[in-house]
C-alpha cells in the first residue's frame, strides 16, 4: 500500500487508493493537547444596533462572548447576523464559541461518517484546525452555512443557484416558482432565458410567441415581493439572454426604457427613489441583466460586418443586424442605466471542465459562479492579510506554504458539506451531488497590495494577485485529486474526463507563462507551479472530486465578519476609514495598511510619521511631505483624488481569471463623465483579455438611486415652492463696538503678514484684518479687499465652516515653510489663514471633519490612535479661569441650515465618510436595515453598519 504525499507547501496528504483509508491531516496552527479556544482571551460586549435615521433599535444582545481581538463590527454583524435562536429566549447563541461549535462539529461528524479522516485523531486535528481559522478570522465559510448548518431547518449551504427554463409555459411557470423559493431563503439566482422563442417567432397554435421579454415581467414582480429573502437581503437575480436570440434589442432596452419612466415620474412628484413608495410601478428593477456573446459576434464587431440572429425553433437566421450597430446598443444601455452587462460565452465555455454534461449558459446574480444549468455552489473566503509576513530580516514575504495548508483544509471542509447540504429544488440537489462545485476565493486583495507596496493598478500588484490566484486553485484542485483517491471522484467525471484533464492543463500553461516581477510574487508562483505538477500527475492517475473548485465572490457580509479592509478582488475605497468604538462612538482613522506600505518602500519611521498625519488632515497623498511622487500610485483607491482607472481594474481582472475556475463578481466603475465610447472599448477590452464577464457602472446614472437622505429632504422643501415664492434676504448682523480679538503674526514661504480676527461677544467670529507687510502694494491691496469680502460674507450669516472649506488647499506663491507650529507648511496664504482661523474658532468636531488639527492633536493621534484628549486631559478647571484661543469659538446657531461639516459628525460608514471628505455623494444606496450607505463589494452592495447585502454571497 502506497502513500500518496505531498510537497512541503501542503498541508496534508491522502494515504493509498481505497475509499476507506481517508486523509491525514496534518497541524497548521494548532498545539496538541491545547484547544484553540484556550489560547485567546474572551470578554463580554453588548450589541446595541440602531437604525441612525429615526433613532430606532434594530436589534439588541447584551453580554456576547468573543474573542477581544474582534472589532465592535465584525461582534456586531455576528451577533446580529449568524447567531441562531430567538433574542431572549434561553435557545439563544450567545457567545462565538457556540457558532463556531455548531458548524464546526456539524463538518466533522460528517466527514467521519463518509470515510473523509484517516483515524479518530485526524477526525480532531481537523476539528481543531477549522475552528482555529474561523477563531483567528483567517477565512470564512458564505453565509448560508452560518445561518444553516447545525440547526434544525434545512441545512441549505450554497449561496449561488444557476436555473433553467425551456420554450414551454410549464417550465416557464416552474421557474418563477423555483426562483421564489430561492429568494425564501436569502439567496439568489441566473438563468439563460434564451431557449424561449422570440416574439418574431410563431406559436403551434398560429399566433406570435411573446417572447422572453415579457416572461421577464412576472418574475420581476416576483423578486420585488420576496424581496426581503427572510429579513437577511434583498432578492438577488441575473437574467441572460444570447446575443443572436431575435429578441436581443428588445432586451437591451428594457432598463433604459424603465428608467425614463422613472425619471418621468419623479419629475411629476412621485416618491421613486429605491424603496421608494411608488418605485413598484416601473419593471425590470430586481435583476442585473446581462447579454451572452461569442466571439463570433465579437468578430464580426471588429470587422465591421453583419450578424445574424437566429431562430429559437430551428436555429436558422433570420435577421441580419450590423454587429457593431448592436454593439453600440448595448454600450449606449449600460452608459444609461448600467445594464446590460456582458458575458463571452465562448471564454467561459474553453474553460469548462464538464462539457459532455451540457455547456455553460449563465451565471449566479454576481456572475462569479458559472456552471450547469440546475446546480449550485458553496462558497469560502480567505483573509489574505493573514498570510502576510515578515522575515527574520525584518523584510516581508506571503506565506505560500501556510497559504496552502490552510487551501487544503478549507477545500475538504467545503466538499464534505456537500454531503449533508440540503438543496431548494430536487434537480439542483442531483447536479450539485454529482459535480460538487465548489468556490473558495479570497478577500482583502486590496489592502495585500497596498501593504506590501504594490499600486493595484501595476505589473508588480497583478503578478503578486495573479500568484496567489493560481497556488489558490492549484491546490485546491490537488486536495481535490487527493479526495477522489479517497472517496472516488465527482459522478459526472468519467464522462468529461478528457475535458476536465485538458482544463486542468490549461491553468498549468498559463501559470508557466505568466511573468514573475519581484520577491514578493516568484516564491508564490514557484509553490503554484509545483501545485499544478501535482493536479496534472495526481489527477490523471484518481480524477478529482470536484467539477469546480474556485471563484471570486463580493464577500460582503463574511469580509466584515473577517475584518477585512477591502473585498473579494476590489481595491481599497479610501485612506481613511469610518471604525466604530468599543463602548459607542466611532472614529476617522488612517487605513493600517498605509505605514506598512511605507515601510516597504524604505520611508523611515519620521516619514511615516509625517505621511500618515498628511493622509489624516486631508484624505490623501498629494503633497504629503517627503512622499515621492512615484509612490503616489500605491496608495490610488476606488474613490478619491487618485482614483483607479477603469481599465486598471479590468487588467487586475485578466490577471487572476486564468487561474480561476469560475468568473469574478466585480463591476468597473467609472466616472459620470464616461463617454459611450469607453464603455465599448471596456466591452471589447475585455473579451480580448479573456475575462469571463464584466459590467460597468457609471456614477449617477440611476435615476431611481437614492443618493442622501439630506437630498430628499430639500426635494421635499423645494416642491412646495412651485406654489408659493417666498423671497428670502438675508439681514446683516453689524459687530458692536467694542469686541474681543486674537492678532497673530505668520510667515508663509517668507512673506510675514498680520491677521487680526474679531468675533462677536457671544457668537463666533465676525471679521477679519490682513496686512502683509514689505509686500508690494498689489498684494498688500488684495489681501485688503479679499479681508472685507470675508468679514461681510460673515455678519450676513455665512458660516465660518464653508470659507475653511473652500478655501483650504488652495495652491499658490507664496506658500511653503510657516513659523506656526500647528501649521508648518502652507500651500498658500489663503489656505493657512483659513487653516488658523479654523484651529482658532471652530469646535473640534467640526474642523476634525474637515482634517484640520492642532500639533498636540496630530501627535495623540500617533500615539493612541484618537485626536480627541481623554477625559483625565482636559483640564475643565483651568478652561473655565483662563481664556485661550478657544474661548471665542461660535456656537452653532439652532437658527443657522446644517452645513456640510457639521454633517460630518454624522459619518456612519468610510462611504459616507469618504463623501464628507471630498465633498460629493457616493453613488450607492441606503442600507433597508438600518439606513447607512452601503459600499460596493463586487457587483453588489455591502453595508458595513449591520452587515446586510444587495446580493447573494
Amino acid at each position: 500500500m502506497t502513500e500518496t504525499t505531498s510537497g512541503p507547501a501542503r498541508g496534508s496528504r491522502s494515504k493509498g487508493s481505497k475509499a476507506n483509508k481517508g486523509l491525514r491531516i496534518e497541524r497548521i496552527h494548532t498545539t496538541p493537547g491545547v484547544h484553540p479556544y484556550d489560547e485567546v482571551v474572551w470578554e463580554r460586549r453588548d450589541v446595541v444596533m440602531t437604525n441612525w435615521r429615526d433613532g430606532s433599535v434594530n436589534f439588541e444582545q447584551r453580554g456576547v462572548e468573543f474573542p477581544d481581538f474582534w472589532s465592535v463590527n465584525a461582534v456586531n454583524i455576528v451577533t446580529s447576523k449568524y447567531f441562531r435562536g430567538a433574542v431572549g429566549s434561553p435557545e439563544r447563541e450567545a457567545s462565538l464559541k457556540q457558532l463556531i461549535d455548531r458548524v464546526v462539529r456539524t463538518y466533522r461528524k460528517s466527514g467521519e461518517d463518509n470515510g473523509y479522516f484517516a483515524s479518530p485523531a485526524d477526525a480532531e486535528i481537523f476539528d481543531h484546525e477549522l475552528t482555529y481559522a474561523l477563531l483567528h478570522q483567517v477565512f470564512s465559510f458564505n453565509s448560508p452555512v452560518w445561518f444553516n448548518v447545525g440547526t434544525k431547518q434545512p441545512q441549505q449551504v450554497s449561496a449561488c443557484f444557476i436555473l433553467s427554463v425551456d420554450d414551454s409555459m410549464e417550465s416557464i411557470l416552474d421557474w418563477y416558482k423555483e426562483e421564489g423559493m430561492i429568494f425564501k431563503g436569502g439567496s439568489g439566482a441566473g438563468l439563460n432565458l434564451s431557449r424561449i422563442r422570440s416574439s418574431k417567432e410563431l406559436l403551434s397554435s398560429g399566433g406570435n410567441a411573446s417572447g422572453p421579454v415579457s416572461f421577464m415581467r412576472g418574475a420581476d414582480a416576483s423578486a420585488g415581493t420576496i424581496k426581503s429573502g427572510g429579513a437577511t437581503r434583498r432578492a438577488a437575480k441575473m437574467v441572460v439572454l444570447d446575443v443572436d436570440h431575435p429578441d436581443v434589442e428588445a432586451f437591451i432596452e428594457t432598463k433604459v426604457k424603465e428608467e425614463e419612466k422613472i425619471r418621468a415620474l419623479r419629475d411629476a412628484g412621485f416618491d421613486m427613489d429605491l424603496g421608494g413608495d411608488d418605485i413598484t410601478s416601473v419593471q425590470y428593477q430586481n435583476a442585473n441583466n446581462s447579454v451572452r456573446v461569442n466571439d463570433t459576434f465579437m468578430k464580426a464587431v471588429e470587422s465591421g460586418s453583419s450578424f445574424g440572429l437566429r431562430s429559437r425553433l430551428t436555429g436558422e437566421p433570420i435577421e441580419e443586424v450590423d454587429a457593431k450597430s448592436l454593439f453600440r446598443k448595448m454600450a449606449e444601455a449600460a452608459w444609461a442605466c448600467a445594464d446590460p452587462g456582458i458575458q463571452y460565452d465562448d471564454t467561459i465555455n474553453h474553460w469548462h471542465t464538464s462539457p459532455e454534461s451540457g455547456r455553460i449558459t449563465a451565471s449566479n446574480p454576481c456572475s462569479e459562479y458559472m456552471h450547469l444549468d440546475n446546480s449550485s455552489c458553496n462558497l469560502a473566503s480567505l483573509n489574505l492579510m493573514k498570510f502576510l509576513q515578515d522575515d527574520d530580516a525584518g523584510n516581508q514575504r506571503f506565506d505560500a506554504e501556510r497559504f496552502a495548508k490552510v487551501v487544503e483544509l478549507v477545500i475538504t471542509a467545503m466538499d464534505i458539506s456537500i454531503c449533508f447540504a440540503d438543496f431548494p429544488t430536487e434537480k439542483i440537489g442531483e447536479t450539485t451531488r454529482a459535480f460538487r462545485q465548489l468556490g473558495i476565493g479570497y478577500a482583502n486583495l486590496g489592502a495585500l497590495l497596498m501593504a506590501t507596496g504594490h499600486a493595484y493598478d501595476s505589473d508588480g500588484g497583478r503578478a503578486l494577485a495573479g500568484a496567489i490566484t493560481s497556488l489558490m486553485t492549484g491546490t485546491s484542485y490537488k486536495r481535490s485529486a487527493e479526495l477522489a483517491a479517497v472517496v472516488g471522484p465527482y459522478d459526472g467525471y468519467a464522462r468529461n474526463a478528457d475535458a476536465h484533464k485538458r482544463v486542468m492543463k490549461q491553468h498549468s500553461d498559463a501559470n508557466a507563462v505568466a511573468k514573475r516581477m519581484d520577491d514578493l510574487d516568484t516564491p508564490v508562483w514557484a509553490a503554484a507551479t509545483e501545485a499544478w505538477q501535482d493536479v496534472l500527475r495526481l489527477g490523471e492517475k484518481s480524477g478529482f472530486r470536484n467539477a469546480q473548485a474556485s471563484v471570486l465572490a463580493p464577500t460582503g457580509t463574511i469580509g466584515l465578519m473577517m475584518d477585512c479592509d477591502t473585498t473579494g478582488v476590489e481595491p481599497d475605497l479610501a485612506l481613511v476609514k469610518f471604525k466604530k468604538l468599543v463602548g459607542g462612538g466611532s472614529m476617522q482613522i488612517v487605513n493600517n495598511t498605509v505605514p506598512k506600505a511605507l515601510k516597504r518602500l524604505g520611508y523611515q519611521e519620521e516619514q511615516v510619521e509625517a505621511i500618515v498625519a498628511h493622509i489624516a488632515d486631508h484624505g490623501n497623498v498629494i503633497d504629503a511631505p517627503g512622499l515621492k511622487p512615484e509612490h503616489y500610485e500605491v496608495f490610488d483607491c476606488a474613490m478619491g483624488e487618485r482614483s483607479i482607472s477603469p481599465m486598471g481594474h479590468v487588467r487586475m481582472m485578466a490577471a487572476a481569471q486564468p487561474f480561476l475556475s469560475g468568473a469574478i463578481s466585480k463591476t468597473v466603475n467609472m466616472p459620470e463623465s464616461a463617454t459611450v465610447e469607453e464603455i465599448e472599448e471596456i466591452y471589447f477590452e475585455g473579451w480580448k483579455l479573456g475575462i469571463k464577464a464584466l459590467a460597468i457602472y457609471r456614477d449617477n446614472c440611476k435615476v431611481g438611486q437614492p443618493l442622501s437622505a439630506k437630498k430628499k429632504e430639500e426635494k421635499a422643501q423645494v416642491e412646495p415652492e412651485v406654489e408659493k415664492v417666498v423671497e428670502y434676504r438675508p439681514v446683516r448682523k453689524r459687530l458692536p463696538k467694542g469686541r474681543p480679538g486674537i492678532t497673530t503674526s505668520f510667515t508663509v514661504g517668507g512673506a510675514e503678514g498680520y491677521m487680526t480676527a474679531n468675533s462677536y461677544p457671544d457668537d463666533g467670529l465676525g471679521e477679519v484684518f490682513l496686512k502683509m507687510s514689505k509686500q508690494g502694494s498689489t498684494l498688500a491691496g488684495m489681501m485688503d479687499a479679499f479681508s472685507i469680502a470675508v468679514s461681510v460674507g460673515l455678519q450676513y450669516g455665512v458660516p465660518l465652516e464653508t470659507y475653511v472649506s473652500k478655501f483650504t488647499n488652495m495652491r499658490f506663491e507664496p506658500a511653503g515653510m510657516t513659523d506656526d507650529p500647528d501649521l508648518r507648511m502652507a500651500q498658500s496664504i489663503v489656505d493657512y489663514i483659513f487653516r488658523r482661523l479654523a484651529l482658532d474658532f471652530l469646535p473640534f468636531e467640526t474642523r476634525s471633519a474637515l482634517g484640520i488639527h492642532s500639533a498636540e492633536e496630530r501627535q495623540r493621534h500617533l500615539e493612541t490612535g484618537s485626536y480627541e484628549p481623554s477625559d483625565d486631559e482636559v483640564d475643565v478647571e483651568g478652561l473655565a479661569q483662563s481664556a485661550p484661543r478657544h474661548v471665542d469659538a461660535p456656537k452653532s446657531s439652532t437658527s443657522q441650515p446644517r452645513t456640510t461639516s457639521e454633517s460630518a459628525r454624522e459619518a456612519h460608514s468610510s462611504t459616507e465618510l469618504v463623501e464628507i471628505q471630498l465633498g460629493m455623494n457616493a453613488d450607492a444606496p441606503l442600507c433597508f436595515s438600518c439606513g447607512t450607505k452601503m459600499r460596493r463589494a463586487g457587483s453588489c452592495y455591502l453595508c458595513e453598519g449591520c452587515g446586510s447585502t444587495s446580493g447573494c454571497s
